[in-house]
């Protein structure tokens, strides 16, 4: 099964906690705090590898969670750091956030990585917290959270040419007769389902991969048919093959199947039809083959070659193969994404973007005062509550964010719950 579109959920390593500890050697008077930091947690990092082909593995392991950093030790040890956790992609895979549909990464080359997930940073222990006016703190910070988030993975094939075309044109057949691919061929619609990949060789020693893409049908670009799950399959090849069945042995049209597929491209994506095209009237060992290509030539407009071939007797193939290794070399890639040309003025677009609250306050149904937003709960997180001075310099901490206040203005009394994630306090003011 071709799997090229999953939902999973990833999440960097915590940091590592920092330590309370002091120094009670020998010899060593005032030997002062001695709490070392956490480690860093590690991140989740995405590395392409070649072998793969789909996001198969996915379908089974969803949830990604990096280890956390080693917490802090006595006599100043700090924590060890966790290593990155490399997760394994297909060549072709784009990598972008579940819920506000941002890229975060295009993977296309053996070996890129990108950091998908941030480990956090490791707490401080108390030796960072010694002061003149506190030179034995009994402070330490809990590890940073790590970054969690559900990604979208979206394989998009890599190959150089794309075969597309009605079903049953003769794709699967062509691809296997020019490469050692060896797609399952019968004679009913959508006999492919998934794309598949065929490394061509010309006899001059020139290669290339060729995607026989699923058949395409009238609406694939609104979802009808197989086609429009692989539409997105033909953005990254360089040259199309379009391939008609020039015999119409369904009854079909040949000019009208190629208007309709290149119809199919354009509502898509109006940027395939930049690609250049190579029209392949194949059957032509069939009778009436030869009258339609004749009618055919005539009622094409566009300067795009054709080349008269039988998959089934291989005759044509070799002119065939030798003019798309030609086009081949003679198209740069195109980006997927609109690239503006390099004018030598270099100009940086700076965006105001409002801050990120750093929490927010609503009511609960029972009267109760509910406390949110990433600022405030990492801050909590981070917090060891087993400890009195770390409590209040939590108490601070929520005092200088401006959290009494806008408590105080929002009609808090004297022993009013408050609630955070899920844990309660009572207000006093």
């Amino acid at each position: 099964m071709f799997v090229d579109q999953v939902k999973i959920y990833v999440k960097g390593g915590d940091g590592g906690n920092g330590m309370v500890a002091f120094r009670r050697e020998k010899y060593v008077p005032k030997g002062g705090p001695a709490g070392g930091d956490g480690g860093k947690g590690a991140n989740v990092v995405f590395e392409v590898e070649e072998g793969l082909r789909t996001l198969m593995d996915f379908r089974y392991q969803r949830h990604f969670k990096a280890p956390r950093g080693e917490h802090g030790m006595s006599k100043n040890q700090h924590g060890r750091n966790s290593k990155d956790m490399i997760v394994k992609v297909p060549p072709g895979t784009i990598v972008s956030d579940a819920n506000t549909k941002e890229v975060i990464a295009d993977l296309t080359q053996h070996g890129q990585q990108a950091v998908i997930a941030r480990g956090g940073r490791g707490g401080r222990g108390n030796s960072r917290f010694a002061s003149p006016s506190n030179p034995a703190p009994e402070l330490s910070e809990n590890g940073e959270p790590g970054q969690e988030r559900e990604v979208m993975l979206e394989l998009k094939v890599l190959a150089d040419v794309g075969l597309v075309g009605f079903p049953s044109v003769g794709k699967s057949t062509l691809l296997s007769v020019v490469s050692a691919a060896k797609p399952k061929i019968a004679d009913y619609h959508f006999t492919t389902i998934a794309p598949n990949l065929g490394m061509v060789e010309t006899e001059d020693g020139r290669s290339f991969v060729m995607a026989d893409l699923p058949g395409l049908i009238e609406g694939a670009h609104a979802g009808v048919g197989l086609g429009h799950q692989f539409l997105r399959h033909i953005e990254r090849t360089r040259v199309i093959v379009h391939v008609i069945d020039m015999a119409a042995i369904e009854g079909r049209d040949p000019y009208e199947d190629y208007l309709t597929i290149n119809k199919e491209l354009q509502e898509y994506n109006l940027r395939l039809m930049e690609r250049p095209q190579i029209i392949v009237a194949n059957k032509m060992d069939m009778p009436e083959a030869e009258e339609n290509l004749k009618l055919f030539k005539e009622q094409l407009q566009e300067d795009y070659p054709i080349f008269p071939v039988s998959a089934l007797t291989r005759s044509g193939l070799r002119d065939l193969l030798f003019a798309i290794a030609d086009k081949i070399e003679s198209t740069p890639e195109f980006p997927l994404e609109e690239v503006q040309e390099e004018t030598g003025i270099h100009r940086v677009l700076y965006k105001h973007e409002a801050d990120e609250r750093e929490f927010y306050i609503s009511r609960d149904s029972d009267g109760s005062f509910i406390l949110s937003g990433e600022g405030i709960e990492k801050l909590f997180k981070m917090t060891d509550f087993s400890r009195d001075e770390s409590v209040r310099r939590f108490a601070r901490q929520m005092r200088g964010m401006g959290i009494d206040e806008e408590l105080r203005q929002r009609g808090a009394k004297d022993g009013d719950i408050v609630k955070l994630m899920d844990y309660e306090f009572e207000f006093i003011d």
